[in-house]
């Protein structure tokens, strides 16, 4: 019956993740039993966690909004609200603040991980990690989960996440620095790309046997992982990460 249908719209980027039948993003869904939006949400494709807003009549409404017959529910992605790009400090109707912008990588991304070590974000990552363990542990450490799989986002504990869209990691990591406001104390080549700890200065006497001859020739300035050891430099590989950068289009003054 006509009735106990109700209209979702959905806008911009959500259209393309629906996975049910639907004209230009408008989803007719039948409301013939008690389901909240975030039930019916996760049912018809969409991750919440790629919802910024939802509005019926004018007002906002969280993931608790119940879905009644003949109701009119609109449904936004982060860049067609204020909440552009994400300042995940911020509360929000829809989900908590967290103290800092602070990643979990998934193992479908697992290069992106390395990649956001090297501008200097926290992320988390290794690769025996099952979905149950990178939910509890987002949850519990305060953590945005990157992930291209779509069930891990719709998991319960999973508030603050995005669902990859790219699948070559430069694109993916444009995508990440896109979507998310940068905090002003991320120093790019501040952490370790192994252990994910800031690094530490460290005296060049102090590792200086460990050096190649040319390197101990050529360079002054060191830092070394305070966990592994292992120590870092601006060599070659520092210059090779910048030139891909700065190919990306990314103002590296930024991050430095």
């Amino acid at each position: 019956m006509s009735e106990d249908i109700a209209h979702l719209f959905f806008e911009g980027e959500l259209i393309e993740l629906l996975t049910c039948a639907h004209q230009f993003g408008i989803v007719r869904y039948a409301a013939n039993r008690e389901a909240s939006i975030k039930d019916v949400v996760e049912a018809i494709g969409v991750p919440p966690t790629e919802v910024y807003a939802i509005r019926m009549n004018g007002k906002e409404y969280d993931f608790s909004l119940q879905l009644s017959p003949d109701a009119r529910i609109t449904f936004l992605p982060a860049r067609l609200t204020s909440d552009y790009p994400v300042d995940v400090t911020r509360t929000t109707l829809l989900r908590p603040a967290l103290k800092e912008l602070r990643f979990l990588v998934d193992e479908n991304v697992a290069r992106l991980a390395l990649l956001l070590r090297a501008f200097g974000f926290d992320a988390a990552y290794h690769r025996t990690w099952n979905d149950e363990y990178i939910a509890e542990l987002a949850a519990r450490e305060g953590r945005v989960v990157l992930s291209r799989d779509r069930g891990l986002l719709k998991r319960g504990a999973v508030e603050h996440g995005r669902l990859i869209r790219s699948q070559v990691a430069d694109e993916q990591l444009q995508e990440v620095l896109k979507h998310f406001k940068m905090p002003n104390r991320v120093r790019a080549f501040s952490r370790c790309f192994r252990c994910n700890v800031i690094t530490e200065p460290v005296d060049k006497a102090e590792i200086k046997h460990l050096l190649e001859p040319k390197t101990r020739a050529r360079y002054h300035t060191f830092r070394r992982c305070p966990t592994c050891k292992r120590v870092y430099w601006r060599g070659v590989h520092y210059e090779r990460l910048m030139a891909r950068f700065v190919s990306l289009g990314i103002n590296m003054r930024r991050f430095m």
